[in-house]
């Protein structure tokens, strides 16, 4: 690939392009190298840098009409770690002749800025001198978004065991060493504590299971015929048996619906999770309304739309656009803040899609959209 670079007059002001040696046999024809998504510098044969793109600017903050004719050790300064100057330490032009490339390392700009950096040695023949220097740069941000993302993930995990799992062993260990102290009823609400924390650390290694195969593209969709309203229903006689009050939810179906093919367990999943928001950070009627409504998926007409909505405090509007991300809490404390995440992560995988709002009575008001669909079989 050949790249085209620009140089400064001796006064500083911008020039014509810098000439860039002629591409070597099989490279391509050349791009401007401000397109490319990354960094990019590239020095000739006497070490000095032709190329210094957009993107390089932004990474090092050093400009292009600063870098371009200076020699590469000088236009960048890299350090590794220990302090070592890199271009001296790593001798591009003349060091060992079979070396072509640099794997890609951490490095150190001036103010200890991160930047990763991985270089390749073009040369016109096997072991013959370097023809050219071409280094790429990315900013680390983006990895150090996801170590942090991993950190946050097992320190919520760590959190969320710990607690369950210490009464578990309390509460097993107690009744072992004692077990003739108590009586049955205090044996019995133990065994219930026990048996409940044993739900809430099953539930969280179904989440953790989850997170993985929505990150990974592989959570497998299984479709069968679903009946939507009768599956709201379902979840809303599970609140009322739970001690919620009957008349605070209002289930709305606007029949005919289309026939809905869909996995009956993450759908399940997705209304458990948003009716349990409503009614744990909720105030007021909790009003579900089932409607046929456009297919997300282009190609098809029809989709189903489930809306839940509360008349609590709602979800602020600096908050709107972090509901479905990781460790997201609303202002109530507790549980992981995975649900929402993989609420979305399982509608997305249907080929749906899910919105968060303001409901008319000023509450949260969540509306997820599926697709029809059908089993490839029947298609």
């Amino acid at each position: 690939m050949s790249v085209v670079g620009t140089s400064t007059a001796p006064d500083g002001r911008a020039a014509r392009p810098a000439p860039v040696p002629p591409p070597l046999p099989g490279e391509a024809a050349a791009i401007d190298p401000d397109q490319l998504p990354d960094g990019l510098v590239v020095a000739d044969e006497h070490g000095r840098v032709v190329c210094f793109n957009a993107a390089a600017t932004r990474v090092t903050a050093v400009r292009a009409a600063d870098a371009l004719g200076e020699p590469l050790e000088k236009a960048l300064p890299l350090e590794d770690l220990e302090g070592r100057r890199w271009w001296q330490l790593t001798d591009p032009y003349g060091g060992l002749a079979i070396r072509v490339r640099q794997p890609e390392r951490n490095l150190l700009l001036p103010g200890g800025r991160e930047v990763l950096v991985s270089a390749r040695y073009v040369r016109a023949e096997r072991l013959g001198p370097v023809q050219r220097l071409v280094v790429t740069l990315r900013d680390t941000e983006a990895r150090h978004r996801t170590e942090r993302s991993h950190a946050e993930l097992i320190a919520t995990v760590a959190h969320e065991l710990r607690s369950p799992l210490t009464s578990v062993k309390g509460f097993t260990a107690t009744l072992l060493a004692k077990w003739e102290r108590f009586t049955d009823d205090q044996k019995r609400l133990m065994l219930e504590t026990v048996d409940a924390d044993a739900d809430r650390v099953t539930r969280l290694i179904a989440e953790l299971l989850d997170i993985s195969r929505i990150d990974s593209g592989r959570l497998e969709v299984r479709r069968q015929p679903v009946d939507i309203g009768a599956a709201v229903g379902r979840h809303i006689q599970a609140h009322v048996a739970a001690g919620q009050a009957a008349d605070r939810f209002l289930l709305r179906v606007e029949n005919p619906l289309p026939d809905l093919w869909a996995d009956p367990d993450k759908v399940d999943q997705v209304l458990s999770n948003l009716l349990e928001n409503a009614v744990r950070h909720g105030a007021g009627t909790v009003t579900i309304d089932v409607t046929p409504a456009p297919s997300p998926r282009e190609g098809e007409e029809t989709g189903t739309s489930v809306t839940v909505s509360d008349e609590g405090p709602g979800i602020p509007e600096e908050s709107m656009n972090r509901v479905f991300t990781r460790f997201w809490r609303g202002s109530k404390r507790g549980g992981t803040g995975l649900g929402l995440y993989i609420v979305k992560g399982i509608v997305e995988a249907h080929g749906g899609s899910i919105t968060v709002g303001r409901a008319p009575g000023g509450g949260a008001q969540f509306r997820f959209t599926l697709p029809v669909s059908a089993p490839a079989y029947l298609a």
